[in-house]
């Protein structure tokens, strides 16, 4: 593995860490605003954030043609518009639903990318499987209540995570062809732009509110957007998928441990066994299919010759 992959994986790693106690700041933020003027507010400072990175970026030579080409436009678009649709499943679900059970049901995405891949050809072993069983079951051990039903909010946190792999495979497409800064940029002003609008047509605007949630909007948009989503998408850039995907699912873990120190949230044994098997399923989708493939190629010892 080169330099390069290792600073990816450590990118990924604080991406990671900056997403997991954002979903403190996403509920903070609603004890004061709507969730649509939340997310609105806080992409519009991540697009500012990222703009002047825009200005003064002088893409390598072989990007100079396609620096805001129609196909970059239109696949940032397209990007933009799935991660509205996440984050504002997600920052809606955490009206009903507690940061940890939003934070383990999002990291379910990791187990998602590879089956969501299948439609594009991406190949899907048996560790991929097994992974997903495990997530799937400690989820039901996480959500499901006392009279066999899942609270809404966990529902909207799953489809959500079905919104963040498909935006995972997008971005591993768009960010290899173009140059990853812009590709961030674009998406951040689609969100904001998208957000704000169903702010002005559904929800109550009141300044004297926004400033209250100021705190909650700087850090959602200076932290998880401005640096969080831009790290993810150069990282990708040199990142290995399988080694991204691994790190990315303890976001889950950095939100339970974040919710713990600063909200007081705390799981029953059942939780804390859910928990602990989605972890292990996300794990083991990620894991196995690496060590297979290395067992794979590995050169067999001592073959004899003749023998292929």
């Amino acid at each position: 593995m080169n330099l390069r992959a290792y600073r990816a994986d450590a990118l990924m790693l604080i991406t990671a860490l900056i997403w997991g106690s954002t979903f403190v700041a996403q509920s903070l933020g609603m004890e004061h605003i709507g969730p649509f003027l939340y997310t609105g507010l806080r992409f519009l400072l991540g697009a500012l954030v990222v703009l002047p990175l825009v200005l003064l970026a002088r893409p390598q030579a072989a990007e100079v043609h396609r620096s805001f080409s129609r196909p970059m436009l239109v696949g940032s678009l397209l990007l933009g518009g799935v991660l509205t649709l996440g984050i504002n499943l997600q920052q809606i679900g955490l009206m009903f639903t507690t940061v940890t059970n939003s934070g383990f049901i999002t990291g379910l995405y990791v187990i998602l990318v590879p089956v969501f891949g299948l439609f594009i050809g991406m190949r899907t072993g048996l560790g991929t499987w097994t992974g997903a069983l495990m997530a799937l079951t400690g989820m039901l051990l996480l959500s499901v209540n006392d009279d066999y039903s899942v609270a809404s909010g966990d529902w909207l946190q799953l489809i959500g995570a079905a919104c963040w792999a498909v935006h995972v495979l997008l971005v591993g497409s768009l960010a290899s062809r173009y140059d990853p800064i812009r590709v961030a940029f674009l998406q951040f002003v689609v969100c904001a732009f998208i957000s704000l609008l169903l702010a002005v047509i559904f929800e109550e605007l009141i300044w004297a509110d926004v400033l209250l949630a100021g705190p909650s909007i700087l850090y959602g948009g200076l932290l998880a957007v401005g640096i969080g989503f831009t790290l993810q998408v150069v990282a990708q850039k040199d990142a290995i998928t399988s080694h991204a995907a691994i790190i990315l699912s303890f976001e889950a873990v950095f939100a339970a441990i974040a919710a713990w120190l600063i909200l007081g949230e705390s799981l029953s044994t059942r939780g804390l066994a859910g928990c602990a098997l989605m972890l292990a399923g996300m794990l083991v989708a990620q894991l196995v299919p690496i060590y297979l493939g290395r067992r794979r190629d590995a050169p067999v010892q001592q073959e004899p010759a003749g023998h292929h």
